[in-house]
């Protein structure tokens, strides 16, 4: 544990779903004194007029320039794509002590050429590219302290990465052609949903999008390759579902000869002992999102189909906690030597 009593905090985005469901999580850790919650709007109203489940005091709803950088000790970035890397390009040399989450994709990609072309963007603090990590914690542990910009993954890579990584290390699946489906309730899509969707009755109805360029393949793509060292071949499928949180992914694979379900669940349990966070059920058990709701878990099943040597790994979290705040408090805690789990359900 560290030695720290508590660590001080500024959540810039404070009031979008995200920002709601970090600062509640945060208004509960032990290890955690709350200095500054900054939007651009609504400024000087407490944060419990936008979520009743907060009841902590906490400071009212500021402008970024009110900020004391120097008091802080860790600033989470929940801004839209673009912004948080000016914010850190300022603020990065000035403040060495300071740590920075990002929840945005402006850290995400390695290289800012692909960035530019999925995100439509420029760039602006690309020499500070290579002082972030990616981090999904449960890949990370032994190195994250090394770095003071942490990039947060996104929702849908998640899901994705943590049944997918180490099989594929392990050589127990076939990486010529993946299918990968996955569903997400509404609030991935943040609370401008209307402008980027315009599909009828979105809020009951099924819809799916984006299934040759969706942003995140980019993502997908470069961390499957970091951590297996092979080129893996997928098609990527996302849809949005009339509920308001949870996502469920279903990844169809071939395995190699003579891999059953039951060697890749082994496997999965033996590579995850030590994780607080992932639970591997039994062969062939159902799942839905129901059980992860709320929580920072991911919950995995591997399911035989009647096709011979064709498994499907359903892969389920919730993609405002372990998809989003919840994952980004896994990486705080593990920056300052706090237990992974604590704040976490």
């Amino acid at each position: 544990m560290s030695i720290l009593k508590k660590i001080n905090v500024a959540v810039i985005g404070a009031t979008g779903y995200t920002g709601l469901d970090l600062i509640l999580m945060l208004s509960k850790h032990p290890k955690v004194k709350i200095i500054n919650l900054c939007a651009t709007k609504n400024l000087g109203k407490t944060i419990d007029f936008f979520d009743k489940r907060i009841k902590k005091k906490l400071p009212k709803i500021s402008s970024v320039n009110e900020i004391n950088w120097k008091k802080l000790n860790v600033v989470f970035l929940l801004l839209p794509n673009g912004e948080a890397q000016k914010i850190i390009k300022v603020r990065y040399e000035e403040n060495n002590h300071l740590k920075f989450i990002d929840l945005s994709a402006d850290f995400r990609i390695i290289d800012s050429n692909i960035y530019e072309k999925n995100y439509g963007l420029k760039h602006k603090a690309k020499e500070l590219i290579k002082y972030s990590l990616y981090s999904i914690p449960e890949f990370t542990k032994k190195v994250i302290k090394k770095y003071r910009i942490i990039s947060n993954p996104g929702c849908y890579p998640t899901s994705i990465q943590i049944p997918l990584i180490p099989l594929i290390k392990k050589k127990l699946i076939k990486i010529n052609d993946i299918t990968i489906d996955s569903k997400s309730g509404f609030s991935g899509a943040g609370k401008n949903l209307e402008k980027k969707f315009k599909h009828k009755n979105l809020y009951s109805s099924t819809y799916a999008y984006s299934t040759k360029n969706h942003r995140h393949i980019c993502e997908i793509d470069q961390e499957l390759i970091k951590h297996t060292k092979a080129k893996v071949k997928f098609s990527f499928n996302p849809h949005l579902l009339p509920t308001f949180r949870g996502i469920l992914t279903s990844i169809y694979v071939y395995t190699k000869k003579g891999k059953s379900a039951d060697t890749l669940r082994k496997s999965l349990m033996k590579f995850y002992k030590k994780s607080k966070f992932i639970k591997v059920l039994k062969t062939n058990s159902s799942l839905g999102s129901g059980n992860v709701l709320n929580t920072n878990n991911c919950e995995i099943s591997i399911c035989e189909t009647r096709t011979k040597n064709k498994l499907v790994i359903l892969s389920s979290i919730d993609n405002l906690v372990k998809g989003a705040s919840g994952q980004a408090i896994q990486n705080m805690n593990l920056l300052f030597n706090f237990s992974d789990n604590l704040g976490l359900k």
